[in-house]
Formats: structure tokens, C-alpha cells, sequence
């Protein structure tokens, strides 16, 4: 069933189907979490419904130039698409229906700050989900981290900026990904519930820069 869902940012509207993945608070702390800056050109890679992007663009509507999606999940894709309308935004936003490492050679350079809520899991680990559209953006099955931070390389400007959320228990892999690629861990903040120990971690690297990374207080949810 679709859903109509406010962001409680700019009065933007997002439309959620119960029956697809529905976005999570990661969504949110990945969105407050990243960097803008006047002019910014922004992708939302595996952008699912667009949440992460909307509510990026609705904390910050006069600093964002424009947003892009890219979803590979058409019921998803079509999602973002009607939110766009829905919210009379097309000509700050725009979709693609691709996969991220396809897509990534049309954008070559273009992008000023990419955030991505990437599937968490190896292809093979953890329980079964309950769907393959739920799979997919769960699993590494159509996109490894190492692609995903390839495509965000070739994406990204020199000196723009990759903003991620993953799980904390993946952090190395996430650095060394991003490292190998180019890209300079900068800002680093983990995630946790009041009492708890870490399970998500966000973080920020900027395409081409030096070493020297800041750990930003823990953000509890």
C-alpha cells in the first residue's frame, strides 16, 4: 500500500510502499550527518525512495543546487519519481534507474557531495529477508562496497565530498574501500541507543584529501 510520509523538513512529502523497503532513522542520521555548501550539486546513490536526498535537500534548500537519484529498483525508482512531483521539485531533482557502477560514467566529475545508504550485509550473511526487493538493498548482491566506492570516485569532483552510513562492525572495510579509491576519510561520528554500544557509523571523505580524520561525539537515536 502507498504511503504518503513527512519528513518535518520544508514541508517535503515522501511516498513509502509497505509492501518495498521502508526507510529507516539511518536515512536521517546520514542526512544531518553530511556536509552542504552553497552551490553544492548532490547524488543520492541507492537512493531507494529518495528519503536521504529530500530530507538533505530540506534542511538546506537554498545551499543545494540540485539532487540527483539513482535507484536500480524500479518500484523504487518510480517512488522518487512521484515524490519529485508530488512535491513540485523537478527542476531541483531528477532519478536515473541504473545500477550505481553503471551509471557512474555519465557523471564523471559532476557531483560536489554524493550520500549513499548502501546495502550493509555480504551477499551470503545474516538471516534471510523477506523479499528480494528487501534483499537487494540489504545485501551486496548487485553492488559490492568496492564498487559503490569506485563509482563514487569516478563520480565526485576533486575535492567533493562522499558522505556514508554503514554498520560499525564494517568499519575497516569501509575506510580501506574508500582509501583505495581516492577518497580521504575526514568526519567520523558512530551512532548508538542511550547505554549502548555503537551499531551504525557515518562518515564523510573528500575526494583527493589529506590525511587526518576528526571523530565527531557520538549521535544517540
Amino acid at each position: 500500500m502507498i504511503e504518503t510520509e513527512e519528513l518535518g523538513v520544508s514541508g517535503i512529502k515522501v511516498l513509502q510502499d509497505s509492501e518495498l523497503y521502508r526507510f529507516t532513522s539511518d536515512s536521517v542520521l546520514l542526512a544531518r550527518f553530511a556536509s552542504v555548501k552553497k552551490g553544492d550539486i548532490v547524488a543520492d546513490f541507492c537512493s531507494g525512495s529518495g528519503v536521504v536526498g529530500f530530507y538533505l535537500y530540506g534542511l538546506h534548500p537554498e545551499s543545494v543546487d540540485s539532487v540527483t537519484f539513482v535507484e536500480m529498483q524500479k518500484p523504487l525508482f518510480d517512488l522518487s519519481e512521484k515524490s519529485i512531483a508530488l512535491n513540485g521539485l523537478s527542476d531541483k531533482f531528477s532519478a536515473v534507474n541504473a545500477r550505481v557502477q553503471d551509471a557512474c560514467a555519465d557523471f564523471a566529475g559532476r557531483f560536489s557531495l554524493i550520500v549513499c545508504n548502501p546495502p550493509y550485509m555480504k551477499r551470503n550473511s545474516g538471516e534471510h529477508d523477506k523479499s528480494p526487493a528487501q534483499a537487494l538493498c540489504r545485501r551486496e548482491i548487485e553492488l559490492t562496497l568496492e564498487e559503490l566506492m569506485r563509482a563514487v570516485s569516478v563520480s565526485l569532483k576533486y575535492g567533493g565530498r562522499a558522505a556514508i552510513v554503514h554498520r560499525a562492525d564494517r568499519l575497516t572495510d569501509v575506510i580501506c574501500a574508500m582509501r583505495e579509491n581516492g577518497i580521504e576519510p575526514k568526519r567520523l561520528q558512530f551512532c548508538r541507543a542511550a547505554g549502548k554500544e555503537p551499531y551504525l557509523f557515518t562518515v564523510e571523505g573528500v575526494k583527493g584529501g589529506k590525511s587526518g580524520v576528526k571523530i565527531l561525539p557520538s549521535a544517540e537515536n
